[in-house]
C-alpha cells in the first residue's frame, strides 16, 4: 500500500509498505540537478552530494560511516541532470536510526573548508577516472553533444575548470536555494510504517523554506544530424548512434519501451542477434533510452574492431529503418511485452527499486501509478503503435553519431547517416 503525506511547506513523504520484506530503503530526493546549475558552477550539485557525508553538527564523517556500518546498512547518493538522491538501506528494525542519520546529513552538514578542498581533489580524480573509462566517456559525451548548447548538455561531474572554481560561498548558496521544500520527496519502501516515518521526519523538515524560483527551461530543439569523432589510441572502436525520443511522462512511453526492447534490449533482440550472434562483430551491443522531463534520446551502442565499425553502423541503421518500414510481428511484440512485464514485476522484490519508483513517479508524473496500470499499458500497445512511434522518432535528420577510437581515417560523415 502506498501512502503520501505532504507537509505544509510542500515536502512530500511517500511510503510503500511491503510487510514481508526484511529491509527498508529510504531516499531523500531533490528534484533539482545539473540542468538547474549556472554554467560557471557546473558540477556543484554533484559536489554537494559528496559534501553531505563530510560531517554535521552532531556527527563527524567517521561517525556517519561507523553508524551506518553498525546497522549493517548501505548509505549512498547519486546525482542526475534533474535530481539528487541520498539514500539508506537497512534492516527494518534500524529504520528510526537510519532516518535520523539521513535527515542529519541532509539538513545539518557543516561544509568545513578543509573538507571542501580535500573533496575537490576527489571529484577531480573522479572526472579523470570517467575520462579514462572509454565506455563511460562515450555515453557521457553523447549526452553532452546531443544536448549541446543547453543546460541538459552540461556534464553531471562538471569540468576540471568549473570544479576547481567552486567556492565555499557558491556551494552553500546553491544548496540553500535549490533544496526547496516543494522539490523534496522523501520516499521509503519495504517493511516501513508510514505514520512512524512521518513522526520522525515531519518535525525535522517542516521548517525548510527557500525563495529561489527556477528560470525558464531550455527549449529543446529537434536533434540535428551530426557526426562527432573522438580520436583515442585503443583496441576497440566504440559507437553510439542515437535519435530523438520522448519525454519521461509521454503517453507513448510504453510503445517506446517495447520497441527499444525489440531493437536491443536483450539476447533475443534484433541488434544482438544480427551483430553478435550472426556476424560476431561485437561482444557488447544494445539499445537504451534517455528520458528527461521534456525530451529524450534513443541510443544504440556497440563496441567493435575498427575494421568492422562501418558495418556495425550500417546494421544499426538498417534495424532502425526496419522499425519504421515494417510492422513488428505479433509474436515478437508479445515476447518483448512479457520480457518487460517480467522485469517490472521482479523489480518489486527490491526495496531499492521500489523506493526509486516512488520518487520518480512524484518527480515526473506528479502521482503514483499502480503496477497493474503499468502492466495494462504494456498490454494495450499494438504493432501499429510501435510503427507509429518509430516513424515519429527515427528519421535521418535526427541521427547523431559518436565514434571513439582510431577513427581519423574511417571516412565517417553525416552523408552516411540515413534510415
Amino acid at each position: 500500500m502506498i501512502n503520501t503525506t505532504t507537509l505544509d511547506n510542500g515536502v512530500r513523504i511517500v511510503t510503500q509498505n511491503i510487510g514481508y520484506m526484511h529491509t527498508v530503503t529510504t531516499g531523500i530526493w531533490v528534484a533539482n540537478g545539473t540542468r538547474h546549475e549556472a554554467p560557471e558552477d557546473n558540477g556543484v550539485a554533484h559536489f554537494i552530494e559528496h559534501m553531505l557525508f563530510k560531517g554535521t553538527k552532531r556527527r563527524s564523517a567517521h561517525q556517519i560511516t561507523r553508524e551506518i556500518d553498525s546497522m549493517g546498512g548501505i548509505l549512498n547518493a547519486f546525482t542526475g541532470h534533474e535530481y539528487v538522491c541520498y539514500y539508506a538501506k537497512v534492516l527494518a528494525k534500524f529504520l528510526p536510526g537510519a532516518a535520523d542519520l539521513l535527515a542529519d546529513i541532509f539538513l545539518n552538514s557543516t561544509f568545513p573548508l578543509d573538507e571542501i578542498e580535500r573533496e575537490r581533489k576527489v571529484v577531480l580524480q573522479e572526472i579523470k577516472m570517467r575520462d579514462d573509462s572509454p565506455d563511460e566517456y562515450i555515453h557521457d559525451h553523447f549526452h553532452q553533444n546531443f544536448w549541446r548548447g543547453q543546460k541538459l548538455g552540461m556534464p553531471v561531474l562538471g569540468s576540471e575548470e568549473t570544479v576547481a572554481g567552486l567556492s565555499h560561498t557558491s556551494i552553500l548558496a546553491h544548496k540553500n536555494s535549490r533544496y526547496r521544500p516543494q522539490d523534496i520527496i522523501i520516499a521509503a519502501a519495504g517493511n516501513v510504517r508510514h505514520d512512524e516515518l512521518v513522526a520522525i521526519l515531519a518535525p525535522l523538515f517542516s521548517g525548510l523554506s527557500s525563495q529561489w524560483q527556477p528560470g525558464s527551461s531550455d527549449t529543446f530543439a529537434h536533434a540535428e544530424k551530426k557526426v562527432n569523432l573522438i580520436e583515442r589510441e585503443m583496441e576497440q572502436t566504440l559507437v553510439c548512434l542515437g535519435t530523438r525520443s520522448l519525454r519521461y511522462d509521454h503517453p507513448d512511453r510504453y510503445a517506446l519501451f517495447l520497441l527499444t526492447t525489440i531493437l536491443g534490449g536483450g539476447m533475443s533482440s534484433r541488434l544482438f542477434q544480427e551483430v553478435r550472434e550472426k556476424k560476431g562483430l561485437a561482444y557488447s551491443v544494445y539499445s537504451y533510452i534517455i528520458s528527461h522531463a521534456d525530451s529524450g534520446a534513443l541510443v544504440v551502442y556497440a563496441g567493435t574492431e575498427k575494421g568492422h565499425c562501418l558495418e556495425v553502423i550500417d546494421i544499426a541503421q538498417r534495424e532502425l529503418s526496419r522499425l519504421v518500414t515494417e510492422a513488428v510481428p505479433h509474436d515478437e511484440l508479445d515476447a518483448a511485452r512479457e520480457q518487460l512485464k517480467g522485469k517490472t514485476l521482479m523489480s518489486l522484490e527490491s526495496s531499492d527499486s521500489l523506493m526509486t519508483r516512488l520518487a520518480k513517479n512524484e518527480i515526473y508524473l506528479q502521482k503514483q501509478q499502480s503496477i497493474e496500470d503499468v502492466l495494462a499499458n504494456y498490454d494495450a500497445v499494438s504493432s501499429n503503435d510501435l510503427q507509429r512511434v518509430s516513424q515519429d522518432l527515427i528519421k535521418s535528420d535526427y541521427l547523431h553519431l559518436e565514434v571513439m577510437g582510431q577513427v581519423a581515417d574511417l571516412g565517417l560523415s553525416v552523408q552516411m547517416l540515413a534510415v
